[in-house]
Protein backbone atom coordinates (compact mmCIF):
# COMPACT_ATOMS: atom_id res chain seq x y z
CA UNK A 1 0.00 0.00 0.00
CA UNK A 2 1.37 3.40 -0.97
CA UNK A 3 2.16 5.63 1.99
CA UNK A 4 1.83 9.39 1.74
CA UNK A 5 2.39 12.31 4.08
CA UNK A 6 -0.22 14.77 5.29
CA UNK A 7 0.67 17.69 7.52
CA UNK A 8 3.77 15.76 8.55
CA UNK A 9 1.91 12.53 9.39
CA UNK A 10 1.96 9.25 7.50
CA UNK A 11 -1.25 8.06 5.91
CA UNK A 12 -2.53 5.68 3.25
CA UNK A 13 -3.25 7.03 -0.23
CA UNK A 14 -5.53 10.02 0.33
CA UNK A 15 -9.06 10.29 -1.05
CA UNK A 16 -10.18 13.48 -2.78
CA UNK A 17 -13.73 14.63 -3.48
CA UNK A 18 -14.47 17.10 -6.25
CA UNK A 19 -17.81 18.89 -6.39
CA UNK A 20 -18.90 20.88 -9.40
CA UNK A 21 -17.59 20.82 -12.94
CA UNK A 22 -13.78 20.73 -13.09
CA UNK A 23 -11.93 20.20 -16.41
CA UNK A 24 -10.34 16.77 -16.61
CA UNK A 25 -7.28 18.25 -18.31
CA UNK A 26 -6.38 19.94 -15.03
CA UNK A 27 -6.72 16.87 -12.82
CA UNK A 28 -4.08 14.50 -14.18
CA UNK A 29 -1.45 15.09 -11.50
CA UNK A 30 -4.07 14.93 -8.77
CA UNK A 31 -5.19 11.50 -10.01
CA UNK A 32 -1.59 10.30 -10.10
CA UNK A 33 -1.16 11.09 -6.41
CA UNK A 34 -4.58 10.37 -4.88
CA UNK A 35 -7.84 8.50 -5.30
CA UNK A 36 -10.16 11.09 -6.82
CA UNK A 37 -13.96 10.91 -6.85
CA UNK A 38 -15.68 13.44 -9.11
CA UNK A 39 -18.96 11.95 -10.28
CA UNK A 40 -21.05 15.07 -10.83
CA UNK A 41 -24.14 12.92 -11.33
CA UNK A 42 -24.26 11.95 -7.66
CA UNK A 43 -22.32 14.59 -5.75
CA UNK A 44 -25.23 16.83 -4.82
CA UNK A 45 -25.15 18.38 -1.35
CA UNK A 46 -27.07 15.58 0.37
CA UNK A 47 -24.64 13.00 -1.05
CA UNK A 48 -21.67 15.11 0.03
CA UNK A 49 -22.97 15.44 3.59
CA UNK A 50 -23.42 11.66 3.84
CA UNK A 51 -20.04 10.73 2.39
CA UNK A 52 -17.66 13.57 3.18
CA UNK A 53 -16.26 11.71 6.20
CA UNK A 54 -14.63 9.30 3.74
CA UNK A 55 -12.40 11.99 2.21
CA UNK A 56 -9.16 13.68 3.20
CA UNK A 57 -9.39 16.64 0.84
CA UNK A 58 -11.80 18.29 -1.54
CA UNK A 59 -12.05 20.83 -4.34
CA UNK A 60 -15.21 22.73 -3.49
CA UNK A 61 -17.53 24.19 -6.10
CA UNK A 62 -21.28 24.57 -6.38
CA UNK A 63 -22.07 24.22 -2.68
CA UNK A 64 -21.27 26.09 0.51
CA UNK A 65 -18.52 25.07 2.88
CA UNK A 66 -20.63 26.02 5.87
CA UNK A 67 -20.62 24.56 9.39
CA UNK A 68 -22.90 21.72 8.38
CA UNK A 69 -20.55 20.61 5.64
CA UNK A 70 -17.42 21.12 7.73
CA UNK A 71 -18.92 19.07 10.57
CA UNK A 72 -19.63 16.28 8.10
CA UNK A 73 -15.97 16.19 7.02
CA UNK A 74 -14.69 14.46 10.13
CA UNK A 75 -11.51 13.31 8.35
CA UNK A 76 -11.18 16.35 6.12
CA UNK A 77 -7.76 18.01 6.20
CA UNK A 78 -7.90 20.54 3.38
CA UNK A 79 -10.42 22.29 1.13
CA UNK A 80 -9.41 24.14 -2.00
CA UNK A 81 -11.84 26.42 -3.74
CA UNK A 82 -11.65 26.28 -7.53
CA UNK A 83 -11.22 30.04 -7.87
CA UNK A 84 -9.88 33.14 -6.15
CA UNK A 85 -12.95 33.73 -3.99
CA UNK A 86 -13.43 31.88 -0.71
CA UNK A 87 -16.56 33.56 0.66
CA UNK A 88 -18.43 30.27 0.16
CA UNK A 89 -16.40 28.70 2.98
CA UNK A 90 -16.61 29.44 6.71
CA UNK A 91 -12.85 29.84 7.01
CA UNK A 92 -12.85 30.65 10.73
CA UNK A 93 -14.82 27.53 11.62
CA UNK A 94 -12.60 25.48 9.32
CA UNK A 95 -9.57 26.79 11.21
CA UNK A 96 -11.17 25.76 14.51
CA UNK A 97 -11.57 22.26 13.14
CA UNK A 98 -8.00 22.14 11.85
CA UNK A 99 -9.01 22.21 8.18
CA UNK A 100 -6.80 24.18 5.81
CA UNK A 101 -8.69 26.33 3.30
CA UNK A 102 -6.81 27.34 0.15
CA UNK A 103 -7.80 29.28 -2.94
CA UNK A 104 -6.54 29.73 -6.51
CA UNK A 105 -5.08 33.22 -6.72
CA UNK A 106 -2.69 32.96 -9.66
CA UNK A 107 -4.61 31.05 -12.32
CA UNK A 108 -7.54 33.50 -12.34
CA UNK A 109 -5.43 36.62 -12.73
CA UNK A 110 -5.21 37.23 -16.46
CA UNK A 111 -8.66 36.05 -17.52
CA UNK A 112 -10.42 38.07 -14.82
CA UNK A 113 -8.28 41.14 -15.53
CA UNK A 114 -9.11 40.79 -19.24
CA UNK A 115 -12.80 40.71 -18.34
CA UNK A 116 -12.41 43.87 -16.27
CA UNK A 117 -10.58 45.56 -19.14
CA UNK A 118 -13.33 44.53 -21.54
CA UNK A 119 -15.97 46.03 -19.26
CA UNK A 120 -13.92 49.21 -18.85
CA UNK A 121 -13.68 49.63 -22.62
CA UNK A 122 -17.31 48.68 -23.21
CA UNK A 123 -18.67 51.09 -20.60
CA UNK A 124 -16.33 53.95 -21.48
CA UNK A 125 -17.12 53.69 -25.19
CA UNK A 126 -20.83 52.86 -24.59
CA UNK A 127 -20.78 49.72 -26.74
CA UNK A 128 -24.00 48.29 -25.30
CA UNK A 129 -25.88 51.52 -26.01
CA UNK A 130 -24.65 51.57 -29.61
CA UNK A 131 -25.30 47.86 -30.12
CA UNK A 132 -28.85 48.23 -28.82
CA UNK A 133 -29.52 51.17 -31.12
CA UNK A 134 -28.24 49.30 -34.17
CA UNK A 135 -30.38 46.27 -33.37
CA UNK A 136 -33.43 48.55 -33.20
CA UNK A 137 -32.63 49.95 -36.64
CA UNK A 138 -31.28 53.30 -35.41
CA UNK A 139 -28.15 54.97 -36.80
CA UNK A 140 -26.85 57.40 -34.20
CA UNK A 141 -25.08 60.63 -35.13
CA UNK A 142 -22.09 60.47 -32.77
CA UNK A 143 -21.17 64.09 -33.60
CA UNK A 144 -23.94 64.82 -31.09
CA UNK A 145 -22.25 65.08 -27.67
CA UNK A 146 -25.06 63.17 -25.95
CA UNK A 147 -24.07 60.05 -27.88
CA UNK A 148 -20.33 60.28 -27.25
CA UNK A 149 -18.26 58.04 -25.02
CA UNK A 150 -15.09 58.51 -22.99
CA UNK A 151 -11.46 58.20 -24.06
CA UNK A 152 -9.32 56.29 -21.55
CA UNK A 153 -6.00 58.03 -22.18
CA UNK A 154 -5.43 60.68 -19.53
CA UNK A 155 -8.27 59.49 -17.30
CA UNK A 156 -7.86 58.15 -13.75
CA UNK A 157 -8.42 54.49 -12.92
CA UNK A 158 -9.24 53.77 -9.28
CA UNK A 159 -8.46 50.23 -8.12
CA UNK A 160 -10.30 49.12 -4.98
CA UNK A 161 -8.48 46.02 -3.75
CA UNK A 162 -5.03 45.99 -5.30
CA UNK A 163 -4.08 42.31 -5.41
CA UNK A 164 -2.99 40.15 -8.31
CA UNK A 165 -6.05 40.84 -10.46
CA UNK A 166 -6.26 44.53 -9.61
CA UNK A 167 -2.56 44.89 -10.31
CA UNK A 168 -2.94 43.30 -13.73
CA UNK A 169 -5.87 45.56 -14.59
CA UNK A 170 -3.70 48.51 -13.62
CA UNK A 171 -0.97 47.33 -16.03
CA UNK A 172 -3.45 46.93 -18.87
CA UNK A 173 -4.89 50.40 -18.32
CA UNK A 174 -1.49 52.07 -17.97
CA UNK A 175 -0.71 50.84 -21.49
CA UNK A 176 -3.81 52.79 -22.58
CA UNK A 177 -2.47 55.94 -20.93
CA UNK A 178 -4.45 55.93 -17.68
CA UNK A 179 -3.24 57.22 -14.33
CA UNK A 180 -3.72 54.64 -11.54
CA UNK A 181 -4.80 55.25 -7.96
CA UNK A 182 -5.22 52.29 -5.65
CA UNK A 183 -6.66 51.48 -2.24
CA UNK A 184 -6.10 48.36 -0.15
CA UNK A 185 -5.94 47.45 3.53
CA UNK A 186 -2.14 47.49 3.66
CA UNK A 187 -0.37 50.14 1.61
CA UNK A 188 2.52 48.99 -0.56
CA UNK A 189 6.06 50.22 0.17
CA UNK A 190 6.88 53.54 -1.47
CA UNK A 191 9.55 51.96 -3.66
CA UNK A 192 7.06 49.42 -5.00
CA UNK A 193 4.51 52.15 -5.73
CA UNK A 194 7.17 54.01 -7.67
CA UNK A 195 8.16 50.89 -9.59
CA UNK A 196 4.53 50.11 -10.48
CA UNK A 197 3.79 53.79 -11.26
CA UNK A 198 0.74 53.84 -9.03
CA UNK A 199 -0.41 56.16 -6.23
CA UNK A 200 -2.09 55.23 -2.97
CA UNK A 201 -5.36 57.00 -2.13
CA UNK A 202 -7.55 56.74 0.92
CA UNK A 203 -11.06 55.48 0.20
CA UNK A 204 -12.68 58.92 0.10
CA UNK A 205 -10.05 60.26 -2.32
CA UNK A 206 -10.25 57.18 -4.52
CA UNK A 207 -14.01 57.54 -4.87
CA UNK A 208 -13.88 61.27 -5.62
CA UNK A 209 -11.03 61.22 -8.13
CA UNK A 210 -11.59 58.04 -10.15
CA UNK A 211 -13.03 58.38 -13.63
CA UNK A 212 -13.36 54.60 -13.68
CA UNK A 213 -13.59 52.69 -10.41
CA UNK A 214 -12.70 48.99 -10.72
CA UNK A 215 -13.49 46.66 -7.82
CA UNK A 216 -11.19 43.77 -6.92
CA UNK A 217 -11.57 43.27 -3.16
CA UNK A 218 -12.75 39.97 -1.62
CA UNK A 219 -16.17 39.53 -0.05
CA UNK A 220 -15.77 40.05 3.69
CA UNK A 221 -17.93 41.59 6.42
CA UNK A 222 -15.86 44.78 6.02
CA UNK A 223 -16.47 45.09 2.27
CA UNK A 224 -20.16 44.15 2.27
CA UNK A 225 -22.23 46.96 0.76
CA UNK A 226 -19.31 49.40 0.87
CA UNK A 227 -20.45 50.88 -2.46
CA UNK A 228 -23.79 52.43 -1.65
CA UNK A 229 -25.82 55.58 -2.19
CA UNK A 230 -23.57 57.70 0.02
CA UNK A 231 -20.50 56.62 -1.95
CA UNK A 232 -22.13 57.07 -5.35
CA UNK A 233 -22.97 60.65 -4.36
CA UNK A 234 -19.25 61.26 -3.85
CA UNK A 235 -18.26 59.94 -7.29
CA UNK A 236 -17.99 62.10 -10.39
CA UNK A 237 -21.20 62.24 -12.39
CA UNK A 238 -19.12 61.14 -15.39
CA UNK A 239 -17.59 58.21 -13.48
CA UNK A 240 -18.02 54.53 -14.30
CA UNK A 241 -18.12 51.56 -11.91
CA UNK A 242 -16.76 48.14 -12.92
CA UNK A 243 -17.16 45.08 -10.70
CA UNK A 244 -15.57 41.69 -11.43
CA UNK A 245 -14.97 40.90 -7.75
CA UNK A 246 -18.06 40.00 -5.71
CA UNK A 247 -21.60 41.29 -5.96
CA UNK A 248 -21.83 41.82 -2.20
CA UNK A 249 -19.51 44.83 -2.45
CA UNK A 250 -22.28 46.86 -4.13
CA UNK A 251 -25.78 47.63 -2.91
CA UNK A 252 -27.56 46.91 -6.16
CA UNK A 253 -30.66 48.98 -5.51
CA UNK A 254 -28.44 51.96 -4.71
CA UNK A 255 -26.51 51.38 -7.94
CA UNK A 256 -29.76 51.38 -9.92
CA UNK A 257 -30.66 54.69 -8.29
CA UNK A 258 -27.26 56.17 -9.17
CA UNK A 259 -27.52 55.04 -12.80
CA UNK A 260 -31.12 56.16 -13.26
CA UNK A 261 -30.58 59.59 -11.72
CA UNK A 262 -27.27 60.28 -13.45
CA UNK A 263 -25.36 60.27 -10.18
CA UNK A 264 -22.80 58.17 -12.07
CA UNK A 265 -22.58 57.67 -15.84
CA UNK A 266 -22.45 53.89 -16.20
CA UNK A 267 -21.41 50.49 -14.92
CA UNK A 268 -19.97 47.20 -16.12
CA UNK A 269 -20.89 44.19 -14.00
CA UNK A 270 -19.83 40.55 -14.01
CA UNK A 271 -21.11 39.82 -10.49
CA UNK A 272 -24.33 40.64 -8.62
CA UNK A 273 -25.57 41.09 -5.08
CA UNK A 274 -28.11 38.26 -5.31
CA UNK A 275 -26.45 36.19 -8.02
CA UNK A 276 -27.69 34.57 -10.23
CA UNK A 277 -30.66 36.92 -9.84
CA UNK A 278 -30.06 40.28 -11.49
CA UNK A 279 -32.14 43.26 -10.41
CA UNK A 280 -34.80 43.79 -13.10
CA UNK A 281 -34.14 47.53 -13.30
CA UNK A 282 -30.50 46.91 -14.24
CA UNK A 283 -31.54 44.85 -17.23
CA UNK A 284 -33.51 47.79 -18.63
CA UNK A 285 -30.67 50.31 -18.55
CA UNK A 286 -28.54 51.11 -21.58
CA UNK A 287 -25.72 52.58 -19.50
CA UNK A 288 -24.88 49.17 -18.00
CA UNK A 289 -23.00 46.23 -19.49
CA UNK A 290 -24.05 42.93 -17.88
CA UNK A 291 -22.09 39.65 -17.95
CA UNK A 292 -23.06 36.32 -16.31
CA UNK A 293 -19.98 35.93 -14.05
CA UNK A 294 -17.63 35.00 -16.90
CA UNK A 295 -14.43 36.42 -15.44
CA UNK A 296 -12.61 33.08 -15.73
CA UNK A 297 -14.81 31.75 -18.52
CA UNK A 298 -12.11 30.51 -20.87
CA UNK A 299 -10.88 26.97 -21.42
CA UNK A 300 -7.31 27.89 -20.59
CA UNK A 301 -8.29 29.63 -17.36
CA UNK A 302 -10.49 26.79 -16.11
CA UNK A 303 -7.77 24.20 -16.77
CA UNK A 304 -5.22 26.39 -15.00
CA UNK A 305 -7.58 26.76 -12.04
CA UNK A 306 -8.01 22.99 -11.80
CA UNK A 307 -4.24 22.57 -11.82
CA UNK A 308 -3.75 25.19 -9.12
CA UNK A 309 -6.46 23.67 -6.92
CA UNK A 310 -4.82 20.28 -7.44
CA UNK A 311 -1.45 21.69 -6.42
CA UNK A 312 -2.99 23.10 -3.22
CA UNK A 313 -4.04 19.56 -2.28
CA UNK A 314 -0.88 17.83 -3.46
CA UNK A 315 1.41 20.23 -1.63
CA UNK A 316 -0.39 19.75 1.67
CA UNK A 317 -1.42 16.09 1.61
CA UNK A 318 1.75 14.77 0.00
CA UNK A 319 4.42 17.21 1.15
CA UNK A 320 2.92 18.71 4.31
CA UNK A 321 3.20 22.29 2.96
CA UNK A 322 0.13 24.52 2.90
CA UNK A 323 0.13 26.95 -0.05
CA UNK A 324 -2.44 29.61 -0.95
CA UNK A 325 -3.93 29.19 2.54
CA UNK A 326 -6.52 31.81 3.55
CA UNK A 327 -7.22 30.73 7.14
CA UNK A 328 -3.75 30.77 8.71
Amino acid sequence: MEILKTGGNLMARAKILITGDIPEAGLQELRQNFDVFDNAAVTDRSWVLRHLHEFDGMILSGTKGDRELLDAGTNLKIISTKGDGFDNVDIDYAKQKGIVVAHCSRSVRYSTAETALGLILATARRFHFYDHAIREGKWLDVSNPKYMGMNLAGETLGIYGYGGIGGQVAKFCQVLGMKVLYNKRHRLPAEEEKQRKIEYADFATLVKEADILSLHAPATPETAGVFNKAVFKQMKKTALLVNVARGSLVKEDDLVWALETGEIAGAGLDVYEHEPKVTAALRKLDNVVLLPHVGTGTTAARVAMAKEASQNLISYLRDGVAINQVNK
